[in-house]
């Protein structure tokens, strides 16, 4: 099964959005009357979350959307999309204690693929090179794109020519990346490819029709490792997500996929040994036949692992974090954090304490509300926050997330009356004791 949720137009309805993703998870919100929600937060614990917040200007234009991050070494980096005529931009910036950079041009193209949901991604090497992947269309169907990943060793004022990660050239759909540094100088490199669809049959290792969890490694050297299957039955269009143990080991989130539609949250680990078998992180049993465009996000330090994720199980529209302490072997019974209506689209980050820092887009009072939470992996948020609010005719999508020691960055697409451009606001944590 396909994902059908492309979009050319730059100012996106909100209601075509839903349209595309969120119908029938309106009905299992509908069904959730009755639950119980979670307990109230009081101002004391709100304290204890936030020292303070501050409104972030970027070097983005006015009509830039589906912005990323990353941080490495004290430097927050940022990509984000830009339009000029029927030309696509891929651009990035970024900012150190002096402030921002000039904004750096990555690539352009009239044949970029644009999506709200599957957007381009920025990573930095161990060594400080720099690599930013987008989608290109490659077929007669709007459904045929690959990937491509440029790398810079300057601090992104000049990038190499780009690079295609994935071993299979067909008019297929591959896309929804994610990268995360691995060694010295290398990369993970994972995404969803849809080499399966139409495929003979008798080939090995495939499963007819089904989207695939496929990964390599990249060097900044632009070196590719080997192309190889992690699971061969995903679901097809939900983000995937990486995580770095203490020892190394690179932890992969996605959401799967099994005959049944159940369409719960999956782990896959690289050890010196080569990629393991996923382990489940937790049966939710979510019946599905189609994509939610709502994948899940991890995080981890030594150690100490979270996933968030959004789930529709049981006609329950719910958040959820579960916590693992084996380095994501296994996890823990998930707890709930969400306020009772939510949309998922999840993001997360692990302090020090082993709490979980979670975002997600929340429905209140007809808008899109933005939330923050720690959780703690017995009692679920025990502290909370709303950054933002948004009732323009257009989503602020996939909200996203970066540390920086004490600071939390997050950045969305921010819709306006004039189009869209993107928020950031930098997040204080306090000490925790």
């Amino acid at each position: 099964m396909t994902c059908r949720i492309k979009t050319r137009d730059r100012r996106r309805s909100q209601s075509l959005q839903r349209a595309n993703t969120w119908i029938g998870l309106l009905g299992l919100v509908i069904a959730a009357i009755g639950f119980v929600l979670p307990q109230p937060v009081t101002a004391e614990m709100r304290a204890a979350l936030i020292d303070q917040v501050e409104d972030i200007d970027l070097p983005s234009p006015p009509g830039a959307h589906e912005p990323s991050l990353t941080s490495h070494n004290g430097v927050l980096y940022t990509s984000w999309i830009e339009h000029e005529g029927d030309r696509t931009k891929v651009m990035m910036g970024l900012r150190s204690a002096q402030g921002w950079s000039e904004p750096r041009l990555v690539h352009q193209g009239s044949d970029l693929f644009v999506n709200w949901a599957d957007f381009p991604g920025i990573a930095v090497f161990d060594d400080g090179a720099i690599a930013v992947h987008w989608l290109r269309e490659i077929g007669p169907s709007s459904f045929d794109y690959q990937v491509e990943v440029a790398l810079s060793r300057d601090g992104g004022t000049s990038w190499s020519k780009p690079l295609i990660p994935h071993e299979d050239r067909s008019f297929a759909q591959h896309g929804f990346v994610s990268m995360l540094p691995a060694g010295a100088d290398g990369l993970a490199v994972i995404w969803l490819d849809g080499r399966a669809y139409g495929a003979d049959r008798s080939e090995a290792f495939t499963v007819p029709d089904a989207m695939q969890l496929r990964a390599t490694t990249l060097t900044s050297d632009g070196s590719l490792g080997r192309d190889v299957a992690l699971d061969v039955q995903t679901c097809s269009c939900c983000q995937t997500n990486l995580a770095a143990t203490g020892n190394g080991t690179i932890l992969a989130a996605y959401r799967d996929r099994t005959d049944g539609e159940i369409r719960d949250i999956s782990v896959a680990r690289l050890t010196v040994d080569g990629w393991q078998r996923p382990v489940t992180v937790h049966h939710d049993g979510w019946e599905l036949a189609g994509c939610p465009v709502n994948g899940p996000a991890i995080a981890a330090d030594g150690d100490h692992v979270a996933v968030a994720w959004f789930t529709g199980a049981n006609d329950l529209a719910a958040v959820k974090v579960a916590f693992s302490g084996d380095a994501g072997r296994s996890f823990g019974a998930p707890v709930r954090v969400d306020l009772g209506n939510p949309m998922g689209r999840v993001d997360v980050e692990l302090l020090e304490d082993g709490t979980a820092l979670v975002s997600w887009v929340e429905w209140t009072d007809g808008k899109e509300v933005l939330m923050l939470c720690r959780a703690e992996k017995e009692s679920g948020c025990v502290a909370q926050e709303m950054l933002a609010t948004n009732s323009a005719g257009a989503s602020v999508n996939f909200p996203t997330m970066a540390r920086l020691g004490r600071d939390i960055f997050i950045a969305w697409t921010q819709p306006d009356g004039t189009g869209d451009r993107i928020a950031m606001r930098r997040i204080r944590l306090t000490e925790i004791d």
